[in-house]
């Protein structure tokens, strides 16, 4: 079963619990994925977008309520966090396993292997590997300066 579709079954169980903080966040969710089909058709794409994207999409909405819960923490708005945390929980159960440090590392080494990269200008090539098999597993964010490092180590800096 698709994303998506997980997604409005979600929504639609929500609905009949009449869970408000849940279904807020699932509407939120689906938003996000209309804005970007309409984006994507706007830019002459196809009418849907896939799991890759969507997932994504739910990638970028984590890391933003994090953000936003680490600030609200920081200025002392305990409560603001704390809703900012509960809809990472809802958000993440349609995110797939985030990798440990170790499945990242492992990752990495094989992407490089994978693309023959040797010196850091196959940077990009590694991240699009990384990318194409693992989005919404890790953060990119994170596996950046670990791709440098690895690419650094086999003699590319």
């Amino acid at each position: 079963m698709d994303t998506r579709t997980r997604v409005n079954q979600a929504l639609k169980q929500a609905m009949k619990d009449k869970a408000a903080d849940r279904l807020a966040t699932l509407r939120l969710i689906n938003a996000a994925i209309k804005d970007k089909e309409i984006a994507a058709r706007g830019e002459g794409g196809e009418e849907s977008i896939g799991d890759p994207e969507i997932l994504a999409i739910l990638g970028k909405m984590t890391k933003q309520r994090n953000e936003s819960a680490r600030a609200y923490e920081e200025g002392g708005r305990l409560d603001l966090a704390e809703r900012e945390l509960a809809e990472i929980s809802i958000i993440e159960e349609f995110l797939p396993k985030q990798l440990d440090e170790t499945e990242i590392r492992q990752a990495v080494k094989d992407a490089v292997s994978e693309t023959g990269a040797d010196s850091i200008r196959d940077m990009g090539k590694v991240m699009g590997v990384l990318k194409s098999k693992y989005t919404g597993q890790m953060d990119f964010g994170r596996v950046g300066p670990m791709v440098k490092d690895e690419l650094c180590t086999a003699g590319g800096c």
